[in-house]
């Protein structure tokens, strides 16, 4: 008889990775974790508040997994609670954001256009792209040009469209599922500043001995 009560009281928490909330809001234990229980225990355990954001966190709050387990074992302490998954949610308050002044849009537009034009102009310099380009002119036709079109406008054309398939975009729109490069290097940006995180702004993590 023992163990079927005792089976019956077993919760199943996996904390979500991230959870994106508005200011001030009350943290639920449903919003923050998948639950796996029996549906009275279920619905009773998720409705639990767990913190309640206010201005002093910020942007960022750390809910820790024993956290967690303290607040189900206050609502009943014969809960046998098993943890699966990761060990801290982040989460990330989320603020209303401000409009960009269109003025402010278009300076960061031109500084980004013409940074990145100097960029290739540079990069074609220092590789004597337009020699290279005479060098195949004269190769295939027996003439010397100074100005190989044949070879630079495809080529202008080749360059935009290498970056839109680098990129795997165009505007907004993605080409196929595949991540781009770039799209990998902010994933694992992401992954290494919310280890930095979870180290830093969990409370959990840290002790001092005076």
């Amino acid at each position: 008889m023992w163990d079927v009560n005792k089976l019956e009281k077993t919760v199943y928490i996996r904390l979500r990775h991230r959870v994106f909330i508005q200011p001030n809001d009350k943290i639920f234990l449903k919003d923050i974790a998948q639950i796996i229980a029996e549906d009275a225990l279920h619905n009773q355990i998720g409705d639990r508040v767990l913190y309640q954001a206010d201005a002093k966190d910020r942007n960022i709050i750390i809910i820790d997994v024993m956290h967690v387990v303290e607040e189900i074992k206050k609502f009943d302490s014969m809960i046998d609670v098993q943890i699966i998954g990761p060990s801290q949610t982040i989460i990330e308050v989320v603020y209303k954001k401000r409009k960009i002044s269109p003025i402010f849009f278009l300076i960061i537009w031109f500084l980004l256009f013409f940074g990145s034009m100097l960029t290739i102009m540079n990069f074609h310099e220092d590789v004597s792209m337009q020699d290279a380009h005479q060098r195949l002119y004269k190769i295939i036709t027996g003439k010397s040009v100074d100005k190989p079109l044949m070879f630079q406008i495809p080529y202008s054309f080749g360059l935009g469209l290498g970056m839109i398939l680098f990129f795997n975009h165009v505007f907004k729109k993605r080409l196929n599922e595949e991540p781009s490069p770039l799209e990998v290097e902010m994933f694992n940006y992401q992954q290494d500043l919310d280890r930095y995180v979870v180290m830093h702004e969990n409370k959990e993590s840290m002790s001092r001995k005076d």
